[in-house]
């Protein structure tokens, strides 16, 4: 078994639970018994808000002084509470004394999860509505879209598709204009009429010239520079063969080094050999 796989898992399913799962919260509104008009209709909206959420909602009366001494007038404005918000919510508990305040308990008619469900079909048709009367009108990307269906090849398969469309209608008009139009008969080619050849016109005999006398040449006043006689390239002498090393002789072995000579006793003096 796969240990951290089995936690992963774990783990997802406990996410999409929570995700799921809905917490009613209980609401509280108070209000004393001599409130006016105006806050009591506050209160009343308030209590609406949070019924139509899908929490529950608690409503006390605060009684002060001598005001204990008259709990009907208490029952009396619970009760007028409980038909103002009987639309979204019907009372679960009756009112109740609890020390010096007066309790009533009133429950949502839808739980939580149908309560958003509901909020977000109002939503999306509130939005379908303004998208319908203002088509050019920007998205509000401030808030977080709906889930939105569907995949990114699916959306480029229907833009090549419109776009296959379109090209097929052009193509399809195209075809109609030029079946409608009426034909055009090209016009018929004549051909080259040749132009009579020319007549030449009679020529006339050429008139003698008087000859030139050539003009009497000038003496030269200066002497030409003489020319320069012409050296003779120099052979190019012809390249030298390459001399063949000789074959150095082998040198000879160093001898042996000689060996130590004997050592020669020494006379003794006054002997002879």
């Amino acid at each position: 078994m796969d240990f951290g796989k089995y936690k992963y898992e774990a783990a997802v399913k406990a996410r999409e639970t929570r995700k799921n799962q809905t917490n009613t919260i209980l609401k509280e509104v108070r209000f004393r018994l001599k409130i006016d008009t105006h806050d009591y209709e506050t209160k009343v909206g308030h209590a609406l808000r949070f019924l139509g959420a899908g929490d529950k909602v608690k409503a006390m009366i605060q009684f002060r002084g001598r005001e204990q001494q008259r709990p009907e007038m208490g029952i009396r404005l619970l009760n007028k509470f409980a038909e103002a918000v009987a639309e979204v919510g019907a009372v679960e508990s009756s009112p109740r004394i609890d020390g010096r305040n007066m309790v009533m308990v009133v429950g949502p008619l839808k739980n939580k999860a149908e309560a958003k469900a509901e909020a977000r079909r109002v939503e999306q048709r509130d939005a379908d509505k303004a998208k319908a009367a203002n088509p050019k009108a920007k998205i509000d990307t401030s808030e977080p879209q709906g889930e939105v269906g569907g995949s990114v090849a699916d959306v480029i398969e229907s833009d090549i598709m419109e776009k296959l469309a379109k090209v097929r209608a052009e193509a399809a008009a195209e075809e109609a204009a030029a079946a409608a139009a009426p034909k055009v008969v090209p016009p018929v080619a004549k051909a080259p009429v040749k132009a009579a050849p020319a007549r030449e016109a009679p020529s006339r005999p050429a008139v003698a010239k008087a000859p030139v006398r050539p003009a009497a040449s000038k003496p030269a006043t200066t002497p030409a520079p003489a020319a320069k006689p012409v050296v003779a390239a120099k052979p190019v002498p012809a390249p030298k063969p390459m001399a063949i090393p000789k074959p150095t002789a082998m040198a000879p072995k160093p001898a042996g080094k000689p060996g130590p000579k004997p050592a020669t006793r020494a006379a003794k003096p006054g002997t002879t050999k």
